[in-house]
């Protein structure tokens, strides 16, 4: 079975959006709910840059069996 990479976005990085949600998986997942997340409830407009804005608060997720 392939490994996948996952990465963590954490909305406790920006304190000022009172947000605890954190997702985590694929950078290709995370990306498309973290998307549609800043845009239903934080008011982000949807653009070509801001899958590029939210790539930049991505960690690697800690591994562990």
């Amino acid at each position: 079975m392939a490994e996948f990479k996952r990465v963590v976005l954490d909305c406790r990085q920006n304190p000022k959006a009172g947000c605890t949600l954190t997702i985590s998986g694929t950078e290709a997942e995370v990306l498309d709910v973290g998307e549609y997340h800043v845009v239903k409830s934080h008011g982000f407009q949807k653009s070509p840059g801001l899958r590029e804005q939210l790539k930049q608060f991505l960690k690697q997720e800690a591994f562990s069996r």
